[in-house]
């Protein structure tokens, strides 16, 4: 058998994701639509059915509903019919939030029902919540060549980040000699993309005999580089935790540059375009006589009567004539009324901006919200799903506006920078 038909794939999309913010409020991390037309789970996705595999287990946790809802069958990744096919597999044990998995390796624990329903030569562990494109035969491959029992897929960052991944220390072969979890003194500059190959027997084996092992960096690489066979797998592409605001924000603004390194289309990642809001069915975007648009990714069913610079609009998006968007991210179907301002901004879902009304006033950036000072640092305002912001209100930098604010929630026609609705 090839190593395309002897893997099983599990991809960890439970997590909660609470550094982004009003995003995570309704969705989990995996299930926030990213580019335009995508969510960030489709990459990973994609890069499965790319790769050739056949069987997915997606393990959900956190406001699992509309992730289920955008994975459906599988089909748009091809995962349909006899012999291949993605199962959700939500928490097994209980309700109460000790039940929940306890860490990457606990998850996979909870459900070795299902990796046991599923024998093969390998287990594939990724996380849904990456950008990025890769070969990840070619991983299995060197897996296989290195008779190895663990193959992490590793990429060197600047030192600067290294404290927010695992690093591993190697020797000539590749093989990890040490390991340090998010260490606040850098060694190396190797960090963990949180891609896992394990020898399928091998890892049934550690799960089961030492229940105390609840997390892969934190306590069972660790052990196993003591011991077994644990080798580094090199990528050098693009890749990206978009798991903060700041991220999240430079992720889709890379899709804007001159050369991008970050290409979707290119990299032939599917959207699911049937839980789209049936994408497949909206009209092409229409720009009006007299707008502008530059440097910007704009969507099906988007009608454009102002200016747009520098912004990803998601499918639907109304700007009315008069209005400037800048260095946005404007998720589906917002109406930005005519003469509004949005300029650094990240609105959710449906949300409304009222004629003449500004969100992201001013020039000092500087001042981090006063709630979240760790998510909003840069500028940023952020607009949770279905805010409707009053006709002439002035929103400074770096706020925060909570999903179903309406009118009545805006008792000032300015909102000070740093300020939280």
């Amino acid at each position: 058998m090839s190593s395309r038909e002897d893997t099983l794939v599990l991809l960890l999309a439970g997590g909660v994701g609470t550094r982004l913010n009003v995003l995570v409020k309704t969705r989990a991390k995996p299930a926030v639509p990213f580019a335009g037309l995508y969510r960030i789970i489709d990459f990973s996705l994609s890069n499965v059915m790319n790769s050739g595999m056949k069987h997915v287990g997606v393990l959900t946790q956190y406001k699992p509903l509309s992730l289920m809802r955008h994975l459906a069958t599988g089909e748009a990744w091809d995962f349909t019919g006899r012999s291949r096919g993605v199962k959700i597999l939500p928490p097994s044990t209980g309700f109460r939030d000790s039940d929940w998995y306890k860490g990457t390796a606990d998850a996979i624990r909870q459900n070795l029902n299902f990796v046991r329903a599923h024998p093969a030569r390998e287990i594939l562990i990724l996380s849904g919540d990456h950008i990025y494109q890769m070969d990840l035969d070619a991983m299995i491959e060197f897996h296989r060549q290195k008779n190895a029992d663990i193959t992490i897929g590793m990429m060197v960052v600047p030192e600067s980040q290294i404290h927010q991944f695992g690093a591993g220390i190697t020797n000539d072969e590749g093989r990890i000699v040490e390991w340090e979890e998010k260490p606040k003194v850098a060694r190396t500059n190797l960090a963990s993309m949180g891609i896992y190959v394990f020898n399928y027997e091998y890892l049934v084996k550690l799960l089961t005999e030492d229940k105390a092992m609840v997390d892969f960096g934190m306590h069972l690489v660790p052990k196993a580089i003591a011991r077994d066979n644990v080798f580094a797998y090199p990528f050098e592409g693009y890749w990206r935790d978009v798991g903060t605001i700041q991220a999240y924000w430079e992720a889709n603004m890379d899709l804007l540059k001159d050369d991008p390194e970050i290409s979707p289309e290119a990299w032939g990642i599917r959207p699911n375009l049937e839980s789209e809001q049936l994408l497949a069915d909206r009209i092409p975007a229409r720009i009006a006589a007299g707008s502008r648009v530059s440097r910007s990714m704009i969507s099906a069913g988007c009608v454009i009567e102002g200016e747009v610079v520098n912004s990803v609009l998601s499918p639907g998006v109304m700007v009315g004539p008069g209005c400037r968007v800048l260095d946005s991210i404007i998720l589906h179907d917002c109406v930005i009324e005519e003469g509004a301002t949005v300029d650094l901004a990240i609105m959710d879902k449906r949300v409304r901006i009222g004629k003449g009304a500004v969100v992201g006033n001013g020039d000092n950036k500087n001042i981090s919200n006063s709630r979240y000072p760790d998510h909003l640092y840069t500028g940023i305002t952020l607009l949770g799903k279905e805010v409707e912001v009053p006709s002439g209100t002035v929103i400074g930098r770096n706020c925060i506006i909570n999903p179903w604010c309406k009118q009545n929630c805006f008792k000032d026609n300015v909102i000070q920078d740093g300020a939280t609705i």
